[in-house]
Formats: structure tokens, C-alpha cells, sequence
């Protein structure tokens, strides 16, 4: 196509470029995701901050330290547009440390150690609970005006001494703060607040606490301490016994004896005798040991680790076989209200379990309870009281508790076999009972055995349903600690913790549970591969 005389052509252009934007104008601020991201790490962070405080004042190295290191890693992982897969498996990996691992792990180290009942705290805490277990009031000690004072929650005693106040508290020996001339109890304390009388008459728990506090007279703890009795005057009390930091002795001036420490963590005479208050140390293997090697305890634990066994076996094997057989009636479409009759045998797994328990006990109850009464026309069978009978009552009580819960499941599992098998396995003559065995039973198994792996580790730690129903009774004779015939493992070692009154043995109980664990977890690897098997089927 021409082009007409006098018409300029003019080049092709691209299009032109939107103007560029300033930086304050494309800048649309962090968004409220960041915003948000910022105040949850903010308060994780003043949570962690606070934790970290505490445990150096406290001198739990492991839990300061840890703190630390999780604190920086969240920082790292939420703060940097990098590592996107820690940023969703951080808190999880974080909750299997702390509540998992952690706890494991601490087991494991007081498994090493004889903390426990009198062996509590430290040595010098040891020193400090021996000196005033054998204190009495110096004789001569004048009688000193005392103001009961507090500061930053701690409270402490002021008392005017030949016209001097002197003021202190537990962790802190009098020091003289003041001059006066008033031979009453301080009205003014630098540095303190002095509590009302009126506050401290009718305050009972601080009342316990004043006369329970001992202010020490000097960095020497043997030149004694001030206390009181009624808040308004004091005196200074000293120990009988005389603490030789160097020697690492405690003698007692009244008679002479010498108490020295040992390895145990133990002021020991040479006669044999301790003083009551120990510290804890390390121990080694001697808890581990102990479990087998002390007669009373292994006998005792003997017969609870084999009634522990066969109370998992028979909490798993009994409710499977009965749930098994009543989805295999019910799962019949000749029964007739199917739905309602499930929905009664599912009942008893609806109830708390500890619940039922506390039921039960009252039923089985020798004098008054419903079974004598209604099944055994009224005779006294002592069922918590005889050791058989006991068990048999406990393991009745968990089957009636769980056989539901494998009703259900078989109930799942029936219904989800295919159709074709038993059809051929009918039309080949197979009988009910050799479809059970052959064809059911394998395929059942092949979906459940899982299940019954983690129930009998369920019930192999069943603490709940022995500890409410019985206690773990009736006793042992000649156990050590509070043992009992129905008493299963877990429940033995809540008993050689002491938790629930009597001597508490930590060191032993931490020891017991790491073996309960050993053994748990190598029974549960080899059924998981003795599982295996039935994929044959």
C-alpha cells in the first residue's frame, strides 16, 4: 500500500512504562499476620525470659539451658523466611522434648541417685535442718524487742540491741541499719516495712511462718539464730550440735557424738546411727541392684510383676474374645434391634472409668455390698480382703470396663470382610466354627492386632482402675513399703514413691520405671513383628 505525498511515517514506539512509585507509596506496612507472629513469640519469649530467671535462681542448669536453646531456635525459625518445614514441626518437636525426652530423661537420672524421704536438698541444707533440729535457747540470751518486718515478700525480724536496730531474714545475718534510743521494738527499719501486729494476729499462716523463721545472728551458723514465738520479743537459740566444715562432722555437745559424712549422703556415727536428715547424691547402678539383690523387695516385687502380667494378658485376651463374639451375634441381620442392643453393651465404656471403679468397690464391699447380698444370698465373702479373690474382682472390674471398646472394634472390622470369602467358604462347606478359625479370626487380627498391642501396654500400666478400686490391696505380709496383691507395677512404684503418705523412695521408683519401660517396649517390638505374620493371610 502507498503512501500519500506528504505524510511522514513515524516509528513504532513501546508502550511507555507506568510511572515508578515512591518508596513510602509501595511500602503497605508488615500485615497483621507478622503483627500477630510478633506478639506470640513476644509473650513466648517473656515466658522464657522468666523461666530462665527462675532456674538461676533456683540453679536448675538443665531447664536454664534448655530454655535458652529453644527460646533461640524459635527466634531463628519464626524470624527468618528460611527453614519453612521447622516453622510447623518446631512446637511439636519442642512438646516432645519437654514432656517426652525431658521427662525420660530426669527419670533416668534420679534412677542414679537416692533422692528421696531425707535426702531431699543439698548438704548444706542438711547442715542447716540438723543444727536447728537440735536447737535450744542459749542460756543467759537476753530477751531482745522484736518488730516482724517484710520486704519484696520476705519477711524478717528487727530487733533493738543496746541502742541499735539490727535487722535480717533467713537467707540474711543481722546487720545493724540504725541507731536509736528507744529500748522497744523498732517502729522504723531502713530498707523494711514492718508488718501491723493486727495483720500478724489475725493472719494464721504468717504466724506459722514467724515462728518458724530463724534469722541467723552472724555468717556462722553456730553461733545461732534469733526466733520468737509471739512476734514482740526474741532470743537467740543455738544447736546442740556444732557443724566442722572442713572435718565434714557434726558433734553433738550434749554427749559427745561424732557424726561424719559418707558417700550416702549420711551423717553417721561410728556406733551406726544417722542423723534423720540426709542430702541426695549420686549412687550408680545401687538402686538397680537393690531391685534384686534385697530379699523382702524382690520377693514382694516378684509377685506383683507376675500378677502384672497376667493381669495385661487376661485384660486383653478375655474382652477381645467377648467383643468378638458378641459383633459376631450382632452383626447377625436376624437379630432383631440390633442398634439398641449395641448401643447397651457400648454403655459401660461411657462411664469414667475411675468411676466405675469406686462403684465397684462399694459392691464388692464384704458387709454391705449388692454382690453378697443379691448373688451369694447374703454371705461374707471377703473379696478386697483375700488376696485371690481381690484379683479376681479387679481383673472382672476391667473386663467389664473395656470389653465394649473391642466390641466396637471387631464390630468395624467384621463388617469391612469382604463378602465374596465367606460366600465361597459356605459354598465349599466350610462350618460357622471353621469360617471363624480360618477366615474371621486372621482378618480380624490382621486389622486389630495393633490395638491389642497398645491395650496390653495400656494395662500393663493401668494405674487407675487398681488404684480406685482397691489400692493395690489387701497388703503383702512382710513387704516393704506399702505393696499389695492386686498391686501392678506402675502402681507399686506410686507406692515406693511415697506420694501417697509414708517414706518416699524416688532413686527406687525412677529405677523400677525405667525398667517397667525396657520391658514394655521389648515386649510390644517383638509382637509388632510377630504381626507381621498375618499379612499372610
Amino acid at each position: 500500500m502507498s503512501v500519500p505525498q506528504g505524510t511522514a511515517t513515524e516509528p513504532a514506539t513501546a508502550p511507555s512504562a507506568p510511572p515508578r512509585e515512591s518508596h513510602a507509596r509501595a511500602w503497605k506496612g508488615l500485615g497483621w499476620g507478622f503483627l500477630v507472629k510478633l506478639v506470640i513469640l513476644a509473650v513466648i519469649n517473656a515466658f522464657g525470659v522468666l523461666t530462665i530467671i527462675a532456674a538461676a535462681q533456683v540453679g536448675s542448669w538443665i531447664v536454664l539451658v534448655g530454655s535458652i536453646v529453644i527460646l533461640l531456635v524459635a527466634d531463628v525459625v519464626y524470624f527468618t523466611k528460611r527453614s519453612i518445614p521447622l516453622k510447623y514441626l518446631l512446637p511439636g518437636l519442642i512438646f516432645l522434648f519437654v514432656f517426652q525426652v525431658f521427662i525420660f530423661g530426669y527419670t533416668a537420672f534420679i534412677a542414679f541417685t537416692n533422692y528421696g524421704t531425707g535426702h531431699v536438698g543439698t548438704q548444706e541444707q542438711a547442715v542447716e535442718a540438723a543444727l536447728i533440729q537440735g536447737e535450744r535457747r542459749v542460756e543467759g540470751s537476753p530477751t531482745y524487742p522484736l518488730a516482724v518486718v517484710e520486704r519484696a515478700g520476705v519477711l524478717g525480724f528487727a530487733i533493738t540491741d543496746a541502742g541499735e536496730v539490727k535487722v535480717g531474714s533467713a537467707e540474711q545475718p543481722l546487720e545493724v541499719v540504725a541507731q536509736t534510743g528507744d529500748t522497744g521494738a523498732p517502729a522504723d527499719v531502713p530498707g523494711w516495712q514492718i508488718v501491723p501486729r493486727n495483720d500478724l494476729i489475725s493472719d494464721k499462716a504468717m504466724q506459722q511462718e514467724v515462728q518458724e523463721l530463724r534469722v541467723p545472728v552472724s555468717d556462722d551458723p553456730n553461733e545461732g539464730s534469733i526466733r520468737t514465738r509471739d512476734g514482740s520479743t526474741g532470743a537467740i537459740y543455738t544447736s546442740t550440735l556444732v557443724w566442722d566444715e572442713q572435718a565434714q562432722t557434726i558433734t553433738d555437745t550434749v554427749n559427745g557424738t561424732v557424726y561424719s559424712a559418707d558417700d550416702h549422703g549420711n551423717f553417721v556415727a561410728e556406733d551406726g546411727t544417722k542423723l534423720p536428715t540426709g542430702w541426695a547424691v549420686t549412687v550408680g547402678w545401687e538402686n538397680f541392684t537393690r531391685l534384686f539383690t534385697d530379699p523382702a523387695l524382690f520377693e514382694a516385687l516378684s509377685v506383683v510383676a507376675v500378677w502384672t502380667v497376667v493381669f495385661a494378658v487376661l485384660s486383653v485376651a478375655i474382652p477381645f474374645a467377648m467383643g468378638l463374639i458378641l459383633a459376631i451375634i450382632y452383626n447377625d441381620p436376624r437379630v432383631r434391634g440390633r442398634k439398641f442392643l449395641r448401643t447397651l453393651f457400648i454403655l459401660p465404656y461411657a462411664f469414667p472409668a475411675f468411676m466405675s471403679a469406686l462403684l465397684f468397690r462399694g459392691m464388692f464391699n464384704s458387709e454391705f455390698g449388692v454382690i453378697n447380698e443379691l448373688f451369694f444370698f447374703g454371705a461374707n465373702i471377703d473379696w478386697l480382703g483375700d488376696p485371690w479373690l481381690a484379683r479376681g474382682a479387679v481383673l472382672f472390674v476391667n473386663i467389664w470396663l473395656t470389653y465394649p471398646y473391642y466390641f466396637l472394634v471387631c464390630t468395624g472390622a467384621i463388617q469391612a470382610l469382604p463378602a465374596d470369602a465367606l460366600e465361597a467358604a459356605s459354598i465349599d462347606g466350610a462350618s460357622r466354627s471353621r469360617q471363624l478359625r480360618s477366615i474371621i479370626l486372621p482378618l480380624v487380627l490382621v486389622a486389630t492386632a495393633p490395638l491389642l498391642i497398645s491395650s496390653f501396654a495400656f494395662s500393663f500400666n493401668n494405674f487407675t482402675v487398681i488404684y480406685m478400686f482397691n489400692n493395690g490391696g489387701p497388703a503383702i505380709p512382710g513387704a516393704p513399703y506399702a505393696l499389695g496383691a492386686t498391686d501392678i507395677l506402675i502402681s507399686a512404684i506410686w507406692d515406693i514413691s511415697g506420694v501417697s503418705g509414708g517414706a518416699a523412695d524416688y532413686g527406687l521408683a525412677s529405677a523400677l520405671s525405667i525398667i517397667v519401660f525396657i520391658v514394655v517396649g521389648v515386649i510390644a517390638a517383638i509382637a509388632f513383628r510377630q504381626t507381621r505374620k498375618l499379612e499372610e493371610f
